[in-house]
């Protein structure tokens, strides 16, 4: 026996017909939603937030962990590499340091 899906506004309450609409995903105050919408009501969706938009700045995706966050952390390795050496670590020319090469690393800059 087949099954039929019907996704319905989450406003109006109508049948979205096929092509006609979908999730919308969109966040605020750090809250990721999601809503099904016919293409008219993503449309009404996408006018009100319009004047906020143009004068927000864009942050990226949400969700997950910032990249920001990773790039501030981002080191030059070889630099690394060569101050571990120095310092008495012992280090491989290629792949990970160690955490432990890292966080010595950064105590002393």
């Amino acid at each position: 026996m087949a099954e039929k899906i019907f996704r319905v506004d989450d406003i109006d309450g109508s049948t979205i017909a096929e092509g006609n609409g979908g999730t919308v995903t969109f966040a605020f105050n750090g809250t990721k939603y999601s809503i099904d919408l016919t293409k008219e009501n993503e449309q009404k969706l996408a006018d009100a937030l319009k004047p906020f938009i143009d004068r927000a700045r864009r942050v990226g995706t949400s969700g997950g962990s910032s990249s920001s966050s990773r790039s501030a952390k981002r080191r030059d390795l070889s630099k690394v590499r060569d101050w571990a050496t120095a310092n008495g670590f012992k280090v491989s020319e290629r792949g990970r340091v160690p955490a432990r090469v890292l966080e010595a690393y950064d105590a002393a800059h």
